[in-house]
């Protein structure tokens, strides 16, 4: 049953307050939470008062225990840092590496807190486009390599990749993680998609389970709140085995990074611990409506259309239509979607397709239809 979203302050749907815009734009989704999750922030909100809150005390063992599940990743409780949210995390780990005036590198297209995390810490955000290679987005190894200053000081990683989709392999993650080694750089990995994999042949590999060399330079950003919907709740966490490196982001923090709440801690306990089968169910869900916007963005001559191997998110190349703005143009036509320019691509457009098929379908017909006209 669809859910309403309107009225709600949501974000998302606000944004066309009173128009008939569909939007497919910010990366939350329109599907209820896991019901272990909801029960769960129910029983603590029956409990009549909301002080100040630690992690509950199973929290760390369980993220211990899922990423070992999920990943095979074996960490240790006390390499975590709870921080409000993964943007917070970016922001934190740019403040705490290098000086004003120092190099902080990542590839484009990215997530745009990519590009301004740097500049809110007076460093430099160095944009490396990637390439594209037999239609896959990749780093371009040899333009990193060639990007990298005396002032280079931190390197910034998605992976998963929002927003082309790509699930990084272990020897192109390798690549990376030989740079950082070589030039003496700390490396921050976004991986807050890593529970979105929709192609079951990629599996996610967190960049510091590579090896201890790569993980006493890494700091790796994850959150529940993307693959189980609780971005609002604002929950997520730093990973950091070498204790200096966790220093260094808690002195970064110290009088400005705020505590989480107590229903972000819940919520993330609940869904690790108890959102298995409901995981399961998005992804697959998410997989049909994949298809979907990859067939019909595929028949339209002008766009093109990358595969996205996890994520919810279809990255768009829409250079070749004779328009100026396609963002601007399409919400006319009654889909709001992400301008690429926001990151570091224009021309570009990000769709995200997490909700109702049939709402979808809607989208896909107006933009076909908008199109057709040209």
């Amino acid at each position: 049953m669809p859910i309403d979203r309107r009225g709600t302050a949501s974000i998302k749907w606000d944004k066309y307050k009173g128009r008939d815009v569909i939007p497919l734009w910010v990366a939350d989704m329109d599907f209820a939470c896991a019901p272990a999750v909801v029960e769960a922030l129910h029983r603590r909100v029956d409990h009549p008062v909301y002080g100040y809150s630690d992690p509950p005390a199973e929290l760390a063992g369980t993220v211990v225990a899922y990423l070992q599940r999920e990943y095979a990743w074996k960490i240790e409780p006390d390499w975590i840092v709870w921080l409000p949210g993964l943007v917070v995390g970016l922001n934190v780990v740019c403040r705490a590496f290098g000086e004003p005036g120092d190099d902080v590198l990542t590839a484009t297209p990215v997530y745009p807190p990519f590009l301004s995390a740097p500049l809110n810490s007076a460093r430099n955000a160095i944009r490396v486009p990637m390439s594209v290679e037999n239609g896959v987005w990749r780093w371009d190894i040899a333009a990193l390599e060639r990007a990298v200053t005396p002032r280079s000081r931190l390197l910034l990683l998605c992976n998963p990749h929002n927003p082309v989709g790509r699930v990084f392999s272990r020897e192109e993650l390798r690549s990376v993680a030989d740079v950082c080694e070589r030039r003496d750089l700390a490396l921050c990995s976004d991986e807050i998609h890593c529970g979105l994999i929709l192609d079951p042949d990629k599996p996610h590999v967190p960049v510091a389970s590579l090896g201890d060399n790569i993980a006493r330079r890494t700091v790796t950003l994850m959150s529940a709140s993307k693959t189980f919907n609780l971005p609002a709740l604002g929950c997520a966490y730093a990973i950091a085995s070498n204790p200096e490196l966790r220093a260094t982001i808690r002195k970064a923090m110290a009088g400005i990074v705020h505590h989480v709440g107590m229903m972000g801690y819940i919520a993330t306990l609940a869904a690790y611990r108890d959102g298995k089968e409901w995981q399961l169910a998005l992804l697959d869900y998410l997989r049909g409506n994949r298809a979907l916007v990859e067939r019909e963005i595929g028949r339209i001559p002008a766009l093109r259309i990358w595969h996205a191997e996890a994520t919810y998110l279809s990255w768009i190349d829409a250079r070749a239509l004779p328009i100026n703005n396609a963002q601007e143009f399409l919400e006319e036509a009654g889909v709001g979607l992400y301008d690429g320019a926001l990151f570091g691509a224009p021309g570009f457009l990000r769709l995200n397709f997490a909700c109702p098929r049939a709402l979808l379908e809607q989208a896909l017909e107006r933009i076909s239809r908008a199109l057709s006209h040209l």
